[in-house]
């Protein structure tokens, strides 16, 4: 009798609360889409597809990799040590390289999960420039009265604030823990109701925190600012006008409450994900001339945060610190650092260290950024060359960021002057 009522209780919890969900569905899938409700976005009306350049397949096999059997040619890898489902490598609007894996095409859904919060951004942008937000130093409070009732440090927390991930919630960003507000978050079916729970552990402003609350409430804003799903908001603002070629969705808490997953839920096309990286490169503006986010918008995404750990609009910008040997290189004053910093020829930082005190160290960023979700799902764009990388697959594998300078490096190179390059 005891073991039928736990399952009977066991099945209930399986049907009911977000941690059955959890273990139902366990960690994060690409085929994610399949399990929640979604608003579906129609292909646009008018597709605009990339060129077809010449083909950087030789260019890209002489990069060489550690592969499970030594050193390999970056296509190889892709294929065979990976378990990445799309790869494509688009330059000038021309697609240079394009290869699709564990049985996917050209035309699969995937879904985008934390790249997402780049597109989120965007749409914020453009309801900044409709006016429907007013200034994204607003309060939170100010577009979603249900939050003037819960913890009153809402009433402090503006745009600006989860734009950067500075919301100063309480919130465990953990995908491993059932009991965790990040499950809770992805698998409850109400998350508005979640969030007006939710406690502070600092002022917001106070510390940069990655949280996908945060792009979450930015969501919901949008939302009540536009009165529909954030689905049918991207697919009138962004996919008809950029000219996508497949239909998409956007995944929902539930029927019900029909609130996006902002931070997660977009699911599409590779190619149409890069479609959202050719408008920031050509600054705004749609290939047919119409602008759908202000230039201003795109110049602050573009524009690394130094003081907010490179992290800027829910987009990262590639990063480095001058090292030798491997290790931080420590300078013995100011002035060593700032002409270190000089010959780098990207944006630089010198930053007094704490560890040393008396010398200095140097961060700076190469001008690229990207959007990144969490089986590394990539938007990786290089603004100075016109150049875009995108990477979708089933597993996080071992990070492709190292890669990315590469393949920009090969594509960039006339092919008679090519070189292996290795990692």
């Amino acid at each position: 009798m005891l073991r039928c009522f736990l399952l009977l209780a066991v099945a209930g919890s399986l049907s009911s609360c977000h941690v059955g969900r959890f273990f139902v569905y366990n960690f994060a899938n690409i085929t994610d889409h399949k399990i929640f409700p979604a608003t579906e976005m129609p292909a646009s009306t008018k597709p605009q597809p990339f060129a077809v350049g010449p083909d950087s397949t030789a260019a890209l096999t002489r990069i060489k990799t550690n592969g499970k059997k030594g050193m390999v040619p970056l296509t190889d890898y892709l294929d065979k040590d990976t378990r990445t489902t799309a790869f494509l490598v688009i330059r000038e609007d021309s697609i240079l390289f394009e290869r699709y894996y564990e049985g996917y095409t050209a035309g699969d859904i995937s879904t985008f999960f934390s790249v997402s919060k780049s597109i989120t951004s965007l749409l914020v942008g453009i309801a900044v420039d409709e006016g429907l937000i007013e200034s994204i130093d607003d309060p939170v409070t100010k577009y979603i009265p249900e939050l003037r009732d819960a913890d009153p440090l809402f009433q402090k927390q503006t745009i600006r604030h989860l734009l950067q991930m500075r919301s100063g919630l309480q919130y465990t960003e953990s995908y491993s823990n059932p009991f965790a507000p990040m499950a809770k978050l992805y698998y409850g079916r109400d998350q508005l109701g979640q969030i007006e729970k939710m406690s502070f552990r600092e002022e917001p402003g106070t510390k940069h925190r990655y949280q996908s609350v945060s792009t979450a409430i930015l969501g919901i804003v949008i939302e009540k600012v536009t009165g529909e799903d954030l689905g049918q908001f991207l697919a009138k603002k962004v996919w008809e006008p950029l000219g996508m070629e497949y239909a998409a969705s956007f995944s929902l808490d539930d029927k019900k409450h029909r609130s996006a997953k902002a931070y997660s839920g977009v699911n599409a096309t590779a190619r149409d994900l890069a479609k959202i990286g050719r408008l920031y490169l050509n600054g705004g503006v749609a290939p047919d001339g119409t602008r759908i986010v202000s230039a201003d918008w795109v110049e602050q995404t573009l524009t690394p945060d130094f003081d907010n750990d490179f992290y800027q609009y829910q987009w990262y910008a590639k990063e480095g610190r001058i090292r030798e040997k491997g290790k931080t290189r420590y300078f013995p004053d100011q002035a060593a650092a700032e002409t270190a910093a000089a010959d780098l020829g990207y944006q630089a930082q010198v930053v007094p260290s704490q560890q040393k005190p008396g010398q200095y160290y140097v961060n700076y960023a190469s001008g690229d950024i990207y959007a990144q979700g969490i089986l590394n799902q990539h938007l990786y764009l290089v603004p100075e060359d016109n150049i875009i990388i995108v990477r979708l697959g089933k597993k996080y594998d071992d990070g492709y960021l190292w890669m990315f300078p590469y393949v920009r490096d090969a594509v960039k190179r006339p092919a008679a002057e090519e070189n292996a390059v290795k990692r």
